[in-house]
């Protein structure tokens, strides 16, 4: 990939075969609030330092495709008015006027594998849209984890998506699925998306066995469910107030999921502000855990 820039840091652990961590960055510039989204940016990479493995968040950085920012490119992201969103088809326009942007978790993805990280922690996936069949609003994640040879521990998907038709995606795109310790898949905020997993894992050493042994270029996705979920009643009564509030301000297609997003932010009293940061403080640890172990079995053989 042209115009990657490392981190020396993140070049040093690549070389020596030093596990890294893949960190996204549109959670900081557009997922939590100022600044606390600062403090935990901070606080994910330091706890996959305790874990034993470099964390590489990923951004762009006045045109440069940045894995690793620096603690100024950090506090730039979170701080700056003018950040994009970047996902894949975004990147190269965005560089090309030196912009700067947050990488999605489809873009995070693909310039991770690029540089040769095996690992990659996030909050939750993207995936197919309440209502898609009218709209075709369907997350780039999706596709993109079909073509990326990365494994991916997040929280599932959001619960407000449509989750039985995500999985099928999954299914149809060659995307291997396990859940950690869990044998329902985790809807982000509820530990149970009511759908049941075929494969489960109980360790990060199992993960990496199953790395090790991969045999295709799509992505390995490890559901993790959130720490403290929310409670499924109050999860279903915040719904049904954000779709019934989508409905009466005529808000339609790709517009109602970032409505009942702001929804919950704006209604659940700070409990879905607080599960989306314990989501990714627990999946950077798992992800730099796994990363450890997958380092031991190259090292190994």
């Amino acid at each position: 990939m042209n115009n990657l820039h490392l981190s020396d840091e993140v070049a040093r652990a690549l070389a020596s075969g030093n596990p890294v961590v893949a960190l996204e960055s549109t959670i900081i510039s557009h997922g939590l609030p100022r600044p606390t989204n600062l403090a935990v940016a901070r606080e994910v990479e330091s706890l996959v330092r305790e874990n034993g493995a470099i964390p590489a968040t990923i951004a762009i950085c006045e045109g440069r495709i940045t894995v690793g920012l620096s603690d100024h490119e950090l506090r730039e992201i979170a701080e700056r008015d003018d950040i994009a969103k970047a996902s894949i088809r975004d990147c190269a326009i965005i560089a090309s006027r030196g912009g700067w942007a947050a990488t999605t978790v489809a873009s995070t993805a693909q310039i991770a594998a690029s540089a040769g990280i095996a690992l990659f922690a996030t909050g939750g996936l993207g995936g197919v849209h309440r209502g898609a069949s009218e709209s075709f609003d369907e997350s780039a994640d999706l596709t993109a984890l079909s073509r990326t040879p990365i494994t991916v521990v997040s929280s599932g998907v959001k619960s407000i998506l449509d989750v039985p038709a995500t999985l099928e995606r999954l299914e149809t795109l060659s995307v291997s699925v396990v859940g950690y310790q869990c044998d329902y898949f985790p809807g982000f905020y509820l530990e149970d998306s009511g759908h049941r997993l075929e494969h489960q894992v109980e360790s990060p050493d199992e993960v990496a066995r199953i790395m090790s042994a991969a045999i295709s270029e799509s992505a390995l996705l490890v559901a993790n469910p959130a720490p403290s979920p929310m409670d499924p009643a109050i999860h279903q009564g915040l719904l049904d107030q954000a779709l019934a509030s989508a409905e009466a301000n005529g808000i339609r297609g790709k517009s109602v999921t970032p409505f009942i997003l702001e929804y919950f932010h704006s209604n659940s009293e700070g409990v879905s502000l607080r599960i989306n940061t314990e989501i990714i403080k627990s999946n950077a640890i798992l992800a730099a855990k796994i990363s450890l172990s997958f380092a031991q079995i190259k090292q190994d053989s």
